[in-house]
């Protein structure tokens, strides 16, 4: 597949990590091109010119920023992204990383799919894992879990590919709605990070008995 990865932090990195171990062609974007150029040359990946010509050629687009930043890249880019799968791993935290700045009725994923065209397919995945397990690509040698929440049932098919293509398990919860539940879960494994001083290197894991149809 063709893997757009918007946005070049250390999540960008992550991903595009797994991404490419799954044999994908990578192209990644940031406004600082200097800093994309490096990464994709560190990776083996690719550096998208212009933008929009990027996203009509990805098959995903990943939008690999944070919460604030994903709002205004859904402004700016919204037409250009319908009919394309899009995946948000934002956590809409605050400022201290206490809490999430959206209401219990809503969540990033579902403000930002407000800001997209109605033909676009938002998954909510990632914002579960943390940058160094996914380069990784496991926690004490165990493989990470994605959780993914959507509404379109076919892009959450393709990004369960993608993630099961990069080494990692695919866990669909549901309606994009439960992407409030998974931000919660983002937000207290974020917070363990400082009470247990784990440096970003847990991993929320799915036990699944051995009978389970999905089991692994």
């Amino acid at each position: 597949m063709n893997i757009l990865i918007i946005g070049t932090g250390n999540m960008g990195r992550g991903i595009a990590t797994r991404a490419l171990a799954g044999k994908n062609t990578v192209t990644l974007y940031d406004e600082d091109g200097a800093k994309a150029q490096a990464l994709a040359t560190e990776l083996g990946a690719r550096v998208a010119g212009d933008t929009r010509d990027a996203i009509a050629a990805a098959d995903i687009v990943v939008v690999a920023t944070p919460y604030a930043a994903s709002l205004e890249l859904a402004k700016r880019l919204g037409s250009s992204l319908g009919g394309k799968i899009v995946v948000d791993i934002s956590n809409p935290l605050n400022d201290s990383y206490t809490g999430l700045v959206t209401s219990g009725d809503t969540s990033a994923a579902e403000e930002i799919r407000k800001l997209l065209p109605a033909s676009a397919k938002l998954v909510k995945a990632f914002n579960t894992t943390f940058a160094p397990t996914l380069v990784a690509g496991q926690v004490a040698g165990q493989t990470l879990d994605v959780f993914l929440a959507g509404d379109d049932d076919a892009a959450k098919a393709k990004v369960a590919e993608f993630v099961k293509a990069g080494g990692l398990n695919a866990i669909d919860v549901g309606a994009l709605d439960r992407a409030r539940q998974l931000e919660a879960l983002g937000l207290l494994g974020i917070t363990l990070q400082f009470r247990l001083n784990t440096g970003f290197g847990t991993a929320w894991k799915l036990v699944l008995p051995s009978d389970s149809p999905i089991a692994r």
